[in-house]
């Protein structure tokens, strides 16, 4: 089964960003959601973000974002949407929801093994993409006047204010 196959089927696919390890649903999928955050152990007050696999792909997506995408950041629209979009091969012509592959509040894997076994044991497909970098997304607030970075992560703060500066 493909990385879209798992996911149009409403399952769970654990697969490598370009950062760490990550969980993938249908975003129209309130099951598919809901197993995700069940899995995670993750509150559903606690957002996920969607990954499109092309800029492109991105609706409305204002011109800021596209200074930072594609790469290890997830933007956060006016509209309070989540937006990552990562450097790399595209796994699917879907959007996706998506979080880290980690329990909640745990350490972000940057190896498949590294992924706990009981989260390994409820997904529906493992994609192995050998090791990444293991440092996750720098989260961007562009819904202000001014952008914020909520997270510092992958891209360092003054690449993202350079990136925005242009």
């Amino acid at each position: 089964m493909t990385f879209e196959e798992c996911i149009r089927s409403g399952g769970i696919a654990l697969f490598p960003a370009d950062t760490v390890y990550g969980l993938a649903v249908d975003p129209d999928n309130e099951a598919a959601i809901e197993r995700m955050y069940r899995l995670k152990g993750r509150p559903r007050e606690k957002r996920s973000a969607l990954m499109y696999f092309s800029v492109d792909d991105v609706p409305d997506l204002p011109e800021d974002a596209r200074r930072l995408l594609p790469g290890p950041v997830t933007v956060i629209l006016g509209d309070g949407r989540g937006i990552r979009v990562p450097d790399g091969p595209p796994l699917a012509s879907v959007p996706v929801l998506q979080t880290s592959a980690n329990p909640s509040g745990g350490p972000d894997p940057r190896r498949l093994d590294e992924v706990d076994p009981a989260m390994r044991g409820g997904v529906d497909l493992e994609i192995d993409g050998g090791e990444l970098p293991g440092t996750p997304s720098t989260v961007v607030d562009l819904s202000g006047q001014e952008f914020r970075i909520v997270r510092e992560g992958a891209l360092p703060a003054e690449r993202v204010r350079e990136l925005l500066r242009r």
